[in-house]
């Protein structure tokens, strides 16, 4: 089966006899494989697995614990996801859990699938007879293995720390684990099952609790909350406070000491280049850039209109040279040549020849002849052209009438044009010449230039919409300011009118017999009824170009200027310019305040998640009372040495707490010791380890022979002996 993983192999394996016992840690959140006798773990792993595809070959692998995210690329991860053997904290998934054993016992060098080695595994507190049961026929059905003893994690630990006078023979172990937290007493070294007590709180609902707050705090950073990180976050930040009310106000009411207790998380964060104005040495390497770009593009046109010349040219000498020997051909043979050239008539040479003409004048840049002619003999040849407009009608015949009202209208058109044409250069002399007073002036004072065109602009843009809404609204606002739109106020100007007609009209024609239209003045009414009565469009026309000059002028000057926008009909009014704020380092931290101690709160008030369940200190209440003894004197012994061990005993000012949370519920003057374990983490293995490293140890297994001989009852009656 292949497996991916970050963990090494071992190859010392066959140095240990078959009758030195392998011990494993089998804890909800990691697990730990090791020899008996030796301080530390060979190999720890996360305890999950999953199973996804190769997305080339379509294999599947088995990824068991930790593993390299940069391979999960070559892999289909969305049918499977990371899987755990447990249900709280209770194997129930054994088809996993194979997996994980096949991963364990394959690191820890073993060769086959047979381990020829007592196993000491352990469970939880009080575990189902069924989830043991299940166990033990894996681990002699599939592994083969010689013998194998269950025991209490939280127990093998207590009992390290007795060793090491951490805590007392009679005490108290608060074991907050991953998915659940239990407390066993001791007496005389030895748990005593009947007063346990488990809640189903564990680091887990920590972590998950710290994920939500942070998603919902910082919505656009959620993928960089992996579980992974929150956990890191949690283990390294989080702590347990003294007076959760009183540290809540704390940060509500901020200051030095709130700000203190803040922690940040800096996201990978690229700051924006800034742009820096270009030196002067810069402005004119570019402008000379552009200069050589400019020569190039006129050399090039200038190739290619010597080239457009030399080809019309050619082609003109050839027209000309053929028409020449057109001239010279018999009348009689003109057919036959015409032919032989490829054209129709001489007809349509000439017009080819005169076509070519215009196109070469046109290149070379020259004025047509007529066009010539005309601007320099207008005034001369006037008289010529229309020589019947100075001569009365009673001269002249029928046709000559008609051909003076001909000349009359051309000259009229002839004028006219004139006059377009001469005011249309006024107007291109009138702008070069404001275009050359501004630029004096920008050049003069470039602020108050800019200035004063903003301000210019602004007007111009307030006078166009006001007019823009009185034609629109009208002036009237029918008796408010703000409130409904009056009949009025939904009319235009020319509607209004022509709503004022037509009532007069009725007014005054209504009374008697309607006489509407008898007289020629009537009918004057449907022209003032058509006319649009808007007097200031020639005023309105000036002011839009010159707001349009206006804002290219100010594109020109002024990087940063932007024009409004014209609404239109699938364009609503853009009251203001949406702005964008660049993203800042601030933008990318992430900042733990309250969430520090509000996420591990919930071992002492799980109703924070709700979880409708006692906390760690109201537990030890709990236990004790469930003693089947009421020796007052037994009860001290036990507050006198709570001991504390898991993961989650690793936040600072936990024993603080819990401590102050036991005195609550005892008698007064009741002694009261809180210890926690040397490793919180490890001392469950190491204790382990320890335990099957005795002599003895053989006495506290049971073999496949005897599994199957007495059968699953007998494993109810089952227990280890934790004092050999």
């Amino acid at each position: 089966m292949p497996f991916i993983s970050k963990i090494q192999r071992q190859t010392d394996y066959n140095r240990f006899p078959p009758s030195t016992p392998i011990v494993i840690d089998n804890g909800a959140s990691y697990f730990r494989i090791g020899w008996a006798g030796e301080t530390e773990p060979r190999v720890i792993f996360r305890n999950i697995v999953q199973r996804p595809r190769h997305k080339s070959t379509g294999e599947t692998v088995t990824i068991v614990g930790d593993h390299d995210p940069a391979l999960l690329k070559y892999f289909d991860c969305t049918r499977s996801g990371p899987r755990s053997a447990f249900d709280s904290n209770v194997v129930f998934q054994f088809e996993i859990m194979e997996y994980i054993l096949d991963f364990a016992f394959d690191r820890l060098g073993a060769n086959g699938s047979r381990i020829d080695h007592p196993i000491l595994i352990t469970e939880c507190v009080c575990n189902p007879v069924y989830s043991c049961s299940k166990m033990a026929e894996l681990l002699f059905e599939t592994y083969g293995v010689r013998s194998v003893a269950f025991g209490v994690d939280a127990a093998f630990s207590y009992e390290y720390n007795q060793l090491h006078g951490i805590c007392e023979k009679d005490g108290l172990a608060i074991c907050p684990g991953f998915t659940t937290t239990h407390v066993i007493p001791f007496v005389d070294g030895e748990p005593v099952y009947k007063g346990c007590c488990r809640t189903n709180i564990g680091g887990y609902h920590i972590t998950d609790y710290l994920k939500q707050l942070l998603s919902l705090k910082y919505p656009h950073h959620m993928a960089r909350f992996t579980w992974e990180k929150v956990e890191d976050l949690k283990m390294e930040h989080c702590y347990i406070a003294p007076d959760y009310a009183l540290e809540a106000q704390l940060f509500q009411k901020g200051g030095k000491e709130a700000e203190d207790k803040t922690r940040c998380w800096q996201l990978p964060w690229v700051p924006l280049p800034t742009e820096e104005p270009p030196s002067e040495e810069e402005i004119a390497r570019k402008a000379a850039i552009r200069e050589r770009q400019g020569q190039r593009l006129r050399e090039m046109a200038e190739a290619k209109r010597s080239s457009r010349i030399n080809e019309l040219e050619n082609q003109l000498h050839g027209l000309e040279f053929l028409l020449q020997q057109l001239g010279q051909v018999q009348e009689e043979d003109i057919p036959s040549f015409l032919s032989e050239t490829g054209s129709a008539s001489k007809q349509e040479k000439e017009l080819t020849l005169t076509k070519v003409t215009q196109s070469l004048r046109k290149a070379k840049g020259e004025p047509k002849p007529e066009q010539a002619e005309n601007e320099e003999k207008a005034d001369s040849c006037t008289s010529d052209k229309y020589p019947l407009i100075n001569v009365p009608d009673n001269m002249l015949t029928p046709d000559q009438l008609k051909e003076k009202k001909r000349q009359i209208f051309l000259k009229t058109t002839t004028e006219g044009r004139q006059r377009a044409k001469q005011k249309r250069v006024e107007e291109e002399l009138e702008r070069e010449r404001k275009t050359q007073q501004d630029e004096e002036r920008r050049l003069e004072n470039p602020q108050l230039y800019l200035k004063q065109m903003h301000t210019k602009y602004k007007e111009l843009y307030e006078k166009i919409e006001l007019r823009k809404r009185l034609k629109t609204n009208g002036g009237h606002t029918n008796g408010s300011n703000s409130g409904g739109v009056g009949r009025g106020e939904r009319l235009d100007a020319a509607q209004r009118e022509r709503m004022r007609l037509l009532t007069t009209a009725a007014f005054d024609r209504g009374k008697g017999e309607d006489t509407f239209g008898a007289k020629d003045e009537d009918w004057q009414l449907y022209k003032l009824m058509g006319k649009d009565n808007d007097d200031d469009d020639d005023g309105a026309d000036e002011d839009e170009a010159e707001l349009a000059r206006v804002s290219s002028r100010l594109q020109e000057i002024d990087s940063t200027f932007v024009p409004k926008l014209e609404p239109t009909a699938s364009q609503p009014t853009i009251t203001e310019v949406p702005h964008v704020r660049p993203l800042t380092k601030e933008d990318f931290q992430i900042v733990l305040g309250v969430e520090r101690f509000r996420c591990p709160e919930i071992l002492f008030h799980p109703n924070l998640v709700g979880i409708d369940q006692v906390g760690l200190d109201e537990m030890t209440g709990v236990s004790i009372r469930r003693l089947p003894s009421k020796d007052k004197a037994l009860e001290n012994r036990l507050t006198s040495s709570v001991f504390m061990t898991g993961g989650c005993s690793l936040f600072p000012g936990i024993n603080e707490r819990l401590e102050a949370g036991i005195r609550m519920l005892r008698p007064c003057g009741s002694p009261i010791k809180v210890a926690r374990a040397l490793d919180p983490v490890l001392d469950a293995w190491r204790g382990a380890s320890l335990y099957a490293a005795n002599s003895r140890f053989h006495q506290q297994t049971f073999s496949r022979a005897d599994y199957y001989e007495k059968g699953e009852d007998w494993l109810r009656r089952y227990q280890v002996r934790y004092t050999l």
